[in-house]
């Protein structure tokens, strides 16, 4: 099918994410919701061009094809962006109230978090998690940011599971406000590359308990993260920017 000629020359700036597969000539039906954003929203018409990713194909340059009340269609053009990953980091928290857990999911996202995993922990304040809600915060961080993949979201499951069932290759950073004080990024540096995970604990702290559980673990590493007492969405922000600067793809190589 031959795509609508667009209207402007200048480069799009509105990215979509959607579940389509991507190539040249692609049809990508937009969902009611979508189209009234590029429709009523932005005043798009046919002809005008957007940014579409999927998670599996990279970015591409599309075309409005129609748009009309409760949905419309789009046209891929050109791939502009190769597909990529980002780093490999698990983010691990204790589930917050709602405004709080819909800051850290958009700001895990936005640090390249691959996967998305509440736990349960013995001081866990909500321990009901809306998973269509995660994943709405996490699309939205990633079309404003110009991510490419989504991360994994899982299931929340008790703190003492998650560390059963661990991949010991995967190294576990915990904060660990009791521990104590030191370089977190000596820390950080002498752990070896691969797969890592930021684990993130309630807002009361762990329960000794779960401390002496986390430290007998080989694969786990404590961070101290100063002298002052960070809220979890703090710590979150913290913790995830020096694992992306020592061990993640802000290191530049």
């Amino acid at each position: 099918m031959k795509s609508p000629s667009r209207k402007t020359a200048s480069p799009p700036t509105v990215r979509l994410y959607v579940e389509a597969p991507l190539w040249h000539g692609a049809r990508i039906e937009l969902s009611a919701m979508q189209a009234n954003y590029l429709g009523a929203v932005l005043r798009l018409k046919p002809g005008d061009a957007v940014l579409v990713f999927n998670g599996r194909e990279g970015e591409w340059s599309a075309v409005i094809s129609q748009i009309r009340r409760g949905g419309g269609t789009l046209i891929a053009e050109t791939r502009l962006r190769p597909q990529s990953t980002g780093p490999d980091v698990h983010y691990l928290f204790a589930p917050l109230k709602r405004a709080k857990l819909d800051y850290i999911v958009q700001k895990a996202v936005e640090m390249g978090a691959s996967a998305i995993r509440p736990v349960i922990t013995r001081r866990t304040i909500a321990e009901r998690v809306n998973l269509d809600r995660m994943r709405a915060n996490a699309i939205e961080a990633a079309e404003q940011c110009g991510i490419l993949h989504l991360p994994g979201l899982h299931e929340p499951e008790p703190l003492e599971r998650a560390l059963a069932q661990w991949d010991a290759v995967r190294t576990l950073i915990f904060c660990d406000e009791a521990g104590a004080a030191g370089s977190p990024i000596s820390v950080l540096g002498a752990i070896a590359p691969g797969p890592v995970a930021v684990l993130i604990g309630p807002e009361g702290g762990f329960d000794p308990t779960e401390r002496d559980m986390l430290l007998a673990r080989p694969f786990v590493r404590a961070l101290w993260l100063g002298p002052r007492i960070l809220r979890a969405d703090t710590a979150a922000v913290a913790t995830l920017a020096l694992v992306n600067a020592t061990l993640g793809d802000w290191r530049g190589v």
